[in-house]
């Protein structure tokens, strides 16, 4: 079995269960390979003496088993930037805060690499959008496991987003930003700017406008066979897109839509989470606040 470990911010009170995790994995006589990133993170703490080696290129990749996201939500989002089209099987170790997409609590590390070696999984596909433009964006890199966003830039007035659905117009946002959701996305940004909740196996987008001057615009739900283009206006020359936590800076002449990508993001679901219990974990449903 070979297995790959990324993370980006390795925190001093997490080594006990990183070390474990390496026991764990060596006593499975896995083949472990970690990310140029987590490497820089282990010597920085002075690990370098764990047993493995460094993925360096796009073919060190190749015939990995699973992939470890060692954090939060967003470096499972960075793991599936890195992973693209291979469809490596990712675990999200949970040593953030929230977690919607990286469940396992790092107390249930052993229990976990158990159950891959077991082969007591499965494997959930999870939709993403691709960005699509008339110039190279995010170094090509243009799919997204969350969300794609147009926002205005710093404090520049309100921003005017047409949008268009297969070719056919549906509404002129005059609002901060819009949001194009995927299902997984649902439980993030657009969640917090009044978006509705879907299942991770819908076949949907949502649009959700950030802070609409008029309040009867309401985000909707559109066919992930969709595409959905872009033309925006403002006072300003310039506007931001972003995919996921990356961002970049355009200017109105530039053709923007958004469609399903080809390929999805494969994310290991263990026999104990359901998204169900997610829901209720992270969202505190079924307490009474009041008390």
């Amino acid at each position: 079995m070979k297995v790959a470990l990324h993370g980006l911010a390795l925190k001093p009170e997490f080594l006990p269960q990183i070390q474990s995790l390496f026991n764990v994995l060596e006593l499975s006589r896995a083949e472990i390979f970690v990310t140029e990133s987590f490497d820089k993170q282990l010597k920085s703490h002075g690990k370098a003496s764990f047993n493995y080696r460094i993925l360096e290129t796009r073919e060190d990749y190749e015939g990995l088993d699973f992939f470890l996201s060692i954090g939060g939500d967003g470096t499972l989002l960075d793991s599936v930037s890195l992973i693209g089209s291979k469809e490596i099987p990712i675990l999200g170790l949970n040593t953030g805060r929230l977690g919607f997409l990286a469940t396992v609590a790092t107390d249930k590390i052993e229990e976990s690499i158990g159950n891959l070696v077991s082969g007591n999984y499965q494997i959930e596909s999870r939709t993403l959008l691709s960005l699509e433009s008339n110039r190279k964006l995010f170094h090509g890199v243009n799919f997204a496991l969350n969300e794609f966003t147009i926002h205005k830039r710093d404090t520049s007035s309100m921003i005017t987003v047409h949008t268009y659905i297969d070719g056919k117009y549906l509404n002129s946002y005059w609002a901060d930003g819009l949001i194009v959701s995927t299902p997984t996305g649902s439980t993030g940004y657009s969640l917090s700017c009044g978006g509705p909740l879907i299942t991770p196996g819908a076949k949907n987008f949502v649009l959700t406008p950030v802070s609409p001057h008029n309040l009867n615009v309401r985000p909707i739900i559109v066919s992930d066979e969709s595409v959905i283009s872009f033309e925006i206006e403002g006072r300003s020359d310039k506007f931001l897109i972003s995919l996921d936590s990356r961002s970049t800076a355009i200017s109105s002449d530039l053709k923007l839509s958004v469609k399903k990508e080809k390929f999805s993001a494969k994310l290991v679901k263990l026999p104990t989470d359901h998204f169900f219990d997610t829901l209720r974990q992270k969202l505190n449903w079924g307490f009474d606040m009041r008390n």
